[in-house]
């Protein structure tokens, strides 16, 4: 049978449909729409009645903020429409749903669909209605749903036998594979299908539609780099610039005796293979696996230094955002995550930089056939930070471009770094007997032509047919791919590996070895129906390919079941240099490797350069005209709110906040974090920036792409870094060349201008990505050569940019110039020497390196961290202030203006820009920062207006000091891991560098008897244990519709339940939940309450923030009690600050429960204000909890939980904002057990 359930919240908590009202009615101008609904509807099968009504309020639904019922009355709307994902997509929502259930049930899981129902109010047209249709309905991800009750959720699949072979494919004349290729949709062109043709009359066999396809997918742009490989016949200069550089390169061809054709991709990587020749890159890691940019590093673990790997990639996921925003993001730092990751690596860090149109324009403006930019920039946004926030990477470094060229496609970069130690990467080739495992996901339809897609420009009429192309990202897996990748055993068994992305099983397992045999019948699927072609290109995500030697394959599959992990033997490496897929007991792909590695037929073209344009910034009006102007750019007004949104501490190695200052305003040049070390501790740190100005590359790719590499590099030297073992990776996103030689001669400029970067600075690109797809009908993205620049270096080195005081000499360092308006490469080389000196010196506060808004937009950014104000000197002109300044640097300094004098004498060219002030109304600084952060409100707000709240200081001094009965010198602490768990390592250090023995717990949902072992173990772990710290995390995706359920129906379960009651109620057990914890602790009733129990609507609980998205950053909390054991250490009036990094930390509880809190000493934190006042204010109570309440304890404060996450703390972290961090919870819980 199947149950139905309409879940809807109640009016005050109901803000997704207000949003959205909103936006209907300002946006498309729907003013007759008076109200609107959004009910979540779920249907449910294989299950009995009681376990259904049992998770109608213990999973579906959540008494407190929403209203439950199995009908909905459609007459009191006046028009009402369902949504729901297309058959084969990811629906995390019905997925953790059932998984919950499971949990509880320990049976097997139910089926279950999710939808959502929309009710409108109103005298709306039939057009109006469709409207209103088209703006909520994605056709690439969702469809209208039925509203009619189902008999069965069961999907009757037809079962495919066989995939056809093209009969007659040999015999076809060119008329006839030209209209092959648009038949079945193919990114090659008629040049590779002849090549094709050939290959199999010689074969003296047609192909079946399996091999062209798995062709079509190895020879796309995406997967082979086939346009950036096109053979380069001549080229026609109309630049005497790029005509020099074209010849440098030739030379440098004829001193390293290159044979091969001159393309795009050897004038892009022959920079490398010259410094590398002159001995410049003995720190590169080479190796015969293509994972990620990876250089030897030493990294100092507690004093000791090891030799370890620093690996980097930059990926994007252009085509799949532009058409389904949030799975196309999502999976673009899915797909970023996997690179390094497949090359055994720990990703800690992640950058996120973004190109598109205007989002402010209205939704009218949009291009037929395309989204709204204002729906693709904000859905994007939170696909992105979901993926990223759930999978537990450092985000720190958020950034969006805005240009008209990419309405025709958006461009979405993420970059990641990572970090093994040297000893847990082995890299062997593989050898006939060994295995090919399969690890994670499941394969489904999702995904399938993505590469191809991706690799072909696009028009209305193609858009309307690659629904199938965007996969869905599913963070919970990879997170467990982390975890298994980190595990020494694990890793070192691995001989080569590669991540599922582009080309699915054809390409990812395809790839690892020249000789395989792939069995199909053996991928785990998603669901049935699925033919042969489908399961060897699908593109479905979270999976890996990995080659261990027969011997280590059953003890590699154990050890990724005990992640939680699928594992499955899929293919056999053989030493015949052929690809064999089997499907059914049949070949259905049998092809040549030598013929696969050809990428195709030769291709040949004959590129136009013509003369770059002007791009110096022409400065007209007068002073405060133009910073108004300025501030108010949207490439260079705050970014806040959209960063916010972003995880930037989770891994307790963030060296520098994205926002610093004590206000938190002035945005970082360079991320930094900690290399992320397990179980100990390091000094060692890595910086990552990026460079790039789209209007320059509009004027002159060859300019920009030398300018991009200067801005890269400068931003990691005024960060602290050290000018030595930089290294560069390239994104290159061009329009689709076709065949035209001044359309092909803009990447070619550009990747010459960014080759002299490299070579007179002396510091190569070892990686990059290109994408030559960026053209929609006749509009094409600008030239865009992104250089991000990656180094090591000391934490206590590290430079921030805010301003640090009042009276203090600000001075502007400037490069030579040469006569091409470049800065010349000794001159920067020199300049990054001196930085480095004078910070080594203790002689730079903080520093800037000016970029898109110059050094007027570098003041103020530095000024608006700490409030501060400023005086520029007289002297100072309209253009130095305006205009373009790469590669030069502003230094706040107590040292007296005579230092130009100083460094006049070393060479070096300073002006004095002026003076910090405490006055900040010299140059109409609130004015100015007004625009500068609400230029972007409308679309990233982050300065709501929030609700009345009550603002009530409390304070509760405790006098005794309550200790264990039981002495235990070194306590357990019991770490649950959960689908969706983050925060276990971070959790794990904190208690072991207290004294504690932490041991993390992975709750295994593989099936119903893993879910009653995990039970059944877990219960036993906790009757050994002192403490229970449940971590924070996404659990199950924050799904179904709300926080925490995953793991309060585990711990539900009657052995569970005895277990911690027991450790509570008779061995004085601690219980801790953090965030994601507290989450589950207040739904669960552990706190306030002291036990587990069923919960009602007159419990408090923990609900969605008031701004409407996840919020991360440092708050300032009071101690208003010190009743807790949890928190012996501190004093009333206390003031911590803390990360938070939460979508649903608002408190909410009856006023009188509050007041009995608060008097009880059970309310032990509250958010306040930089002068230590509680304060509902967004800026500082991030959440919009009543009371500004942070943190709850049980009656005897015992079980804490709090949403700030205050075991992200330790040395060298968050530099750039002032507070004091470190509460001593953990010290205090081993205290009491002793």
């Amino acid at each position: 049978m199947v149950y139905r359930i309409y879940v809807e919240k109640k009016k005050a908590f109901a803000h997704e449909a207000a949003a959205l009202k909103s936006e209907l009615v300002k946006l498309l101008q729907i003013e007759n729409l008076e109200d609107l609904r959004i009910v979540n509807r779920y249907d449910v099968e294989n299950l009995d009645r009681e376990l259904f009504e049992y998770a109608v309020s213990a999973v579906f639904s959540e008494p407190q903020v929403d209203t439950a019922s199995e009908t909905l009355d459609f007459s009191e709307a006046d028009h009402v429409f369902a949504v729901e994902y297309l058959p084969g997509q990811f629906d995390q929502r019905a997925n953790s749903a059932s998984e919950c259930i499971q949990l509880i049930s320990k049976g097997e899981r139910p089926d279950v669909r999710s939808a959502k129902v929309y009710l409108l109010c109103g005298k709306l047209s039939e057009r109006e209605v469709e409207e209103i249709k088209k703006y909520v309905i994605n056709p690439v991800e969702a469809r209208e749903a039925s509203l009619e009750e189902f008999d069965t959720l069961k999907v009757d699949y037809a079962v495919p036998e066989e995939v056809a072979v093209l009969s007659g494919f040999n015999a076809m004349d060119e008329s006839g594979l030209s209209a092959f290729i648009d038949e079945y949709g193919l990114a090659m062109d008629l040049g590779d299908l002849q090549f094709c043709q050939a290959y199999f009359r010689k074969e003296d066999r047609d192909p079946t539609i399996t091999e062209i396809k798995v062709i079509d997918t190895y020879w796309s742009d995406h997967c082979r780099h086939t346009t950036f490989n096109t053979t380069i016949d001549s080229v026609k200069f109309g630049d005497e610039t790029a005509a020099e550089t074209y010849e440098e390169y030739l030379q440098i061809r004829k001193e390293l005796g290159r044979t091969k054709p001159v393309t795009l991709m050897d004038i892009g990587t022959i920079a490398a293979k010259y410094l590398k020749k002159k001995g410049l890159l003995s720190k590169l890691d080479e190796s015969e696996e293509i994972n990620a940019c990876t250089v030897k590093i030493d990294v100092s673990v507690d004093g000791e230094v090891q030799p370890w790997l620093l690996l980097f990639k930059n990926e994007t996921h252009n085509h799949p955002t532009e058409i389904e925003p949030f799975g196309g993001a999502a999976t673009c730092i899915g797909g970023a995550i996997r690179d390094p990751l497949s090359g055994r690596s720990y990703v800690y860090s992640a950058m996120r930089l973004t190109g598109a149109a205007d989002p402010l324009q209205p939704v009218s403006a949009t291009l037929e056939g395309k989204l709204p930019q204002r729906k693709i920039v904000t859905t994007a946004a939170n696909g992105y930070s979901s993926y990223g926030n759930q999978i537990g990477l450092a985000t720190g470094q958020v950034d969006e471009l805005y240009h008209e060229g990419y309405v025709a496609k958006r461009m979405e970069i993420g970059a990641v770094v990572a970090a093994a130690p040297a000893e847990n990467v082995r890299r062997e080739r593989p050898t006939e007997g060994d295995v090919v495992i399969l690890l994670g996901g499941r394969t489904g339809r999702d995904g399938c032509g993505g590469a191809t897609g991706s690799s072909k420009s696009h028009t209305t009429e193609s858009l309307e047919s690659c629904g199938a192309e965007v996969q869905k990202g599913n963070a919970p897996e990879e997170r467990k791919l982390q975890r298994l990748f980190r595990n020494p055993e694990a890793s070192r068994m691995i001989k080569r590996c590669n991540d599922f992305g582009a080309g699915g099983v054809s390409v990812a397992i395809g790839e690892l070895a020249a000789g395989l045999e792939i069995n199909l019948n053996a991928v785990p699927k998603k669901y049935e129906g699925l033919d042969g072609t489908e399961l060897a290109i699908s593109e479905s995500q979270e999976r890996m390919a990995v080659v261990v030697a027969g011997e280590d394959r059953e003890r590699f599959c154990s050890m990724a079941q005990e992640e939680n992990l699928e594992a499955t033997v899929v293919a056999e490496v053989k030493d015949i240099p052929r690809l064999k897929i089997f499907w059914n007991g049949k070949a259905i792909v049998d092809i040549s490797r030598e013929f696969l590695d050809t990428n195709g037929a030769e291709k040949h073209i004959e590129i136009e350069i013509p003369k770059g344009g002007r791009f110096e910034r022409q400065i007209e009006g007068g002073f405060k005209e133009n910073y108004l102007r300025m501030a108010a750019d949207l490439n260079v007004c705050s970014k806040r709110g959209l960063s916010e949104r972003f995880d930037s501490t989770i891994g307790a190695g963030t060296v520098l906040m994205p926002f610093g200052g004590i206000r938190q305003r002035t945005p970082i040049q360079a991320m930094v974090n900690l290399i992320s070390v397990e179980k100990a501790h390091t000094d060692t740190c890595s910086l990552m920036a990026w460079g790039y100005n789209p209007y320059i590359a509009e004027a002159s790719p060859y300019h920009s792409a030398y300018l991009a590499v200067v801005e890269s590099v400068s931003k990691l030297i005024a960060t602290g870094a050290s000018f030595s073992d930089v290294y560069l990776s390239f994104q290159e996103y061009f329009e689709k060349p076709m065949r035209d030689p001044k359309r092909w001669g803009k990447p070619l400029a550009a990747v010459l201008g960014a080759f002299r970067a490299q070579k007179e600075l002396g510091v190569a690109a070892i990686g990059g990505k290109d994408s030559m797809s960026g053209t929609f009908e006749n509009i094409d993205v600008p030239p865009t050569l992104v250089s991000f620049a990656v180094t090591t270096d000391k934490a206590d080195r590290i430079l921030s940019p805010e301003f640090k005081g009042v009276d203090h000499n600000v001075f502007m360092l400037i490069p030579e110039q040469g006569d091409d308006g470049l800065p010349k490469g000794d001159s920067l080389k020199s300049l990054y020497e001196t930085i480095s000196r004078l910070n080594g010196e203790g002689r730079i506060l903080s520093a800037y390196t000016p970029g898109y808004g110059g050094a007027a937009e570098a003041v103020l950014k530095m000024a608006v961290g700490n409030g501060i104000g400023f005086a520029f000197d007289e002297g100072v002109c309209a253009n130095r202030l305006f205009g373009y300044a790469y590669g030069s640097f502003i230094i706040e300094t107590t040292e007296p203006v005579s230092l130009i004098e100083e460094l006049s004498a070393a060479g070096q060219r300073a002006v004095f820009l002026g003076k910090t002030t405490e006055d900040k109304s010299l140059i109409g600084w609130g004015e100015i920062e007004k625009l500068y952060e609400e230029k972007l409100e409308p679309i990233y707000s982050c300065n709501i207006e929030p609700e009345e709240n009550q603002t009530e200081t409390f304070s509760y001094e405790s006098g005794e000091r309550r200790h264990a009965r039981i002495k235990v010198e070194v306590p357990k602490v019991l770490i649950p891991v959960f689908p969706g768990t983050n925060c276990e390592y971070d959790s794990a250090k904190a208690f072991r560098d207290a004294g504690a023995e932490p041991e993390i717990f992975v709750i295994n949902t593989l099936s119903a008897e893993a879910v009653a072992r995990s039970v059944e173990q877990f219960a036993e772990k906790v009757r050994e244990s002192q403490i229970i710290f449940i971590p924070g995390g996404f659990s199950g995706g924050d799904e179904p519709d709300g926080s925490g359920k995953f793991i309060t129906a585990f711990f539900r379960n009657e052995e569970v339940k005895k277990a911690v009651t027991d450790l509570l109620d008779n061995r004085d057990g601690l219980m801790l939940g953090i965030c994601n914890g507290f989450q589950a602790l207040i739904k669960l009733g552990l706190v306030p309450y002291g036990k587990i129990m069923d919960t009602d609507e007159n419990c408090p609980t923990l609900t969605f923030n008031e701004i409407g998205r996840h919020q991360s950053k440092l708050v300032r909390t009071r101690i208003a009690s010190n009743k807790s054991p949890w928190l012996a250490d501190t004093k009333v009036g206390d003031i911590y600050t803390v990360p938070i990094s939460h979508g649903e930390g608002r408190f909410i509880a009856d006023r009188e429960l509050i007041k009995k809190l608060a008097e009880n000493g059970q309310i032990i934190t509250q958010y306040v204000d930089l002068n230590g006042d509680v304060s509902a204010d967004i800026q500082f109570n991030p959440n919009g909890s009543y009371a500004c309440i942070e943190g709850i304890t049980s009656p005897d404060g015992r079980v804490l939980g709090k949403m700030g996450h205050s075991e992200r703390t330790g040395e060298n972290l968050y530099k750039n904002v002032p507070g004091q961090f470190d509460m001593g919870m953990f010290k205090a819980a081993v205290e009491y057990f002793r």
